[in-house]
């Protein structure tokens, strides 16, 4: 189970748990996984490391903080090696410490394994007394290590055999990657909740990774995303496509819609989709459904700002920059009191007056959770002269938590969930709040199926009882957009 945390981003109030880089066949391999692990940043600020293969022996350096926190370039560019795999991690399954910081190394009868995964998986709990109770012994308290253990059980005689007989004991949201001396192995949960793409550097290395940002910057040329249910072993000898599901198992696409509205990078193609050209149509959607009579449109840095142009665009308003992001201020999230999470707000942004100043404002904001960002926003633009202010969300009410690997609070801390619209209008401090229906949602990111379980859609994997009864006692089961 996601452990629970209160945060504040600047934006939606969440986190992800983690980001993978992965690359075999380059004799820099080390240096590749660094920039490929830095550029995923954004999706884990607790922890990062990496691990490289050489001459059949894995070595890991990983830490706690930022990449460059934990991690020396200088070091990383002189580290032998023709494969590496690197990790970025935000704690939703087990404490935030160095012990649970990826990759884990592990040693076991296929020989050395570094481990690294995204996403959550819901039935991580059974698992363990079940493994616990075989003798297994368990490093830490991430979910992450259940699949090692479950590798290390598995009577096949070849890794990738193990592999595919152990992933569909898993259930939940993931994106794993494996290194080992046989190959580089990178599987995607049956739903495709959690994103991962393929590509090949130009020396003919081959690279995995959980968004194309990380192509850019380590050059690698995108070839395609790896489908839900797939795994692929990379190796020597070439690269092999196998799935984990069942003949007559097709379970429904359902990419998390989150890393669509907010989670991935501006420049990413999540699933084909440009995401920033995705986050300008939900503008323009909002746009038509919560139209506002205003002089200005302003969005929250950086995810909301395309949102943001959308909206302006579709509203025949000009757009501007009402909000500055101080680029050197990192981390705040974790600040330990409730005020200082608020005054971190105020360190990480500043209202433009010049922009709002007598103006009436749309502020575009890409979610809202708690409303403690939103409510300290719109203080903000109050402050710098804003006349009004009426606050758009481009993604429908955020009313159920996610177990698929986001940080969220428990369902009673969801704003949308345990207030009314005005109410909650009244608690932000906003002239007039109006969020983007589900079906404009739907109808902005496209066809293709997509998770909305937190906007009340309905969770696609079925959650075990007590999450249920603890998290989400009215939840449905069924709908998957």
């Amino acid at each position: 189970m996601p452990t629970v945390k209160e945060v504040t981003s600047l934006a939606g109030e969440l986190h992800e748990e983690c980001g993978v880089f992965g690359i075999w066949g380059h004799m820099e391999a080390a240096l590749k996984a660094y920039w490929g692990t830095f550029s995923l940043q954004h999706r884990g600020q607790e922890s990062a490391g990496i691990a490289v293969l050489d001459r059949g022996e894995i070595t890991v350096h990983k830490g706690m903080g930022l990449v460059t926190e934990a991690l020396k370039v200088e070091i990383e560019v002189l580290r032998p090696g023709h494969a590496a795999l690197g990790h970025v991690r935000y704690s939703t399954s087990g404490e935030s410490s160095l012990v649970n910081a990826q990759p884990l190394l592990m040693r076991t009868r296929f020989g050395p394994l570094a481990l690294a995964h995204n996403g959550n998986l819901v039935n991580a709990p059974q698992l363990r007394e079940e493994l616990a109770a075989s003798g297994s012994i368990f490093q830490g308290t991430s979910d992450s290590e259940v699949l090692a253990h479950l590798l290390a059980k598995s009577t096949e005689a070849h890794l990738i055999d193990a592999l595919v007989e152990s992933l569909p004991k898993l259930k939940g949201g993931f994106a794993f990657a494996v290194l080992s001396p046989e190959g580089l192995f990178a599987a995607r949960d049956p739903h495709g909740i959690r994103p991962l793409v393929l590509g090949r550097a130009p020396s003919g290395g081959i690279v995995i990774a959980s968004e194309t940002c990380a192509f850019d910057t380590t050059q690698t040329e995108w070839l395609r995303d790896v489908e839900p249910g797939e795994l692929i072993a990379i190796s020597d000898q070439g690269t092999i496509f196998k799935s984990f599901v069942g003949e007559n198992e097709k379970p429904k696409r359902a990419l998390c819609s989150f890393e669509a509205v907010y989670f991935a990078r501006p420049d990413s193609q999540i699933d084909g989709q440009s995401t920033h050209l995705s986050r300008r149509q939900l503008g323009r959607r909002l746009a038509l459904e919560a139209p506002a009579e205003a002089d200005v449109v302003v969005g929250v840095p950086d995810s909301s700002l395309p949102a943001a142009m959308g909206y302006a665009q579709a509203a025949n308003l000009p757009f501007d920059f009402g909000l500055v992001k101080n680029r050197y201020i990192a981390r705040t999230f974790i600040t330990p009191t409730q005020t200082e999470r608020e005054s971190s707000v105020q360190l990480k942004l500043s209202a433009v007056r010049e922009v709002v100043a007598g103006k009436r404002v749309v502020l575009v904001d890409d979610s809202l959770v708690r409303g403690t960002t939103s409510r300290r926003l719109v203080l903000l633009l109050r402050q710098a002269g804003a006349k009004e202010v009426h606050m758009r969300i481009a993604s429908p009410p955020y009313r159920d938590p996610c177990h698929y690997g986001i940080d969220t609070s428990r369902a009673g801390e969801l704003a949308a969930r345990t207030m009314t619209l005005e109410a909650l209008r009244v608690s932000v401090g906003a002239d007039s709040l109006a969020y983007l229906s589900i079906e404009g949602l739907e109808a902005g990111l496209g066809s293709q199926g997509w998770c909305m379980a937190c906007f009340g859609a309905g969770y696609p994997v079925p959650l075990p009882v007590s999450a249920v009864e603890e998290e989400t006692p009215d939840v449905q089961t069924s709908h998957i957009s």
